[in-house]
């Protein structure tokens, strides 16, 4: 009986090495592919690539820009197209930090140095960001983001 114990034991601990194996491995997967993703992100902004941008933003992404308004898909790319937003560069800090949820969500956060300006209004400066994204069928779409302007401690 004891023999047979220890087998199931062993068994057990061999077949669940795997799984925790592959998660670890499905993790760094997904965190490779939104660093990727958010890289685009970058480009497309500063390279003003509509199309990117409208295959990057979900129908219904949600922005909280560094002046605390809220933007939608739409009047961002309104924003793009007219030339009222328009970003130099952009230059994330090394401090991107990727959280995954499963295979299809994650949220990245990063110091960003932007210069240029967002709907009309200078907003070059150092910003703290963070951007939510989920993975659909077209692969991954940024849900939300928001910018937060580092005006120092206090």
């Amino acid at each position: 009986m004891k023999h047979h114990v220890l087998i199931i034991a062993t068994l057990t601990l061999l077949l669940g090495l795997p799984a925790g194996l592959f998660a670890q491995s499905d993790s760094a997967t997904v965190e490779k592919e939104v660093r990727d993703t958010l890289e685009k992100y970058r480009k497309a902004l500063v390279e003003h690539d509509v199309a990117t941008l409208k295959q990057i933003w979900a129908d219904d992404y949600t922005f909280i820009n560094g002046a605390g308004e809220i933007l939608t898909k739409d009047q961002r790319l309104a924003n793009q197209t007219s030339g009222a937003t328009s970003l130099d560069s952009i230059n994330l800090g090394g401090d991107v930090k990727v959280r995954v949820y499963g295979d299809d969500a994650a949220i990245s956060t990063s110091r960003v140095t932007i210069k240029g300006k967002y709907s009309g209004k200078e907003a070059s400066g150092d910003y703290q960001s963070m951007t939510v994204w989920v993975k659909r069928p077209t692969g991954w779409q940024l849900v939300a983001n928001q910018i937060t302007p580092i005006t120092g401690k206090h």
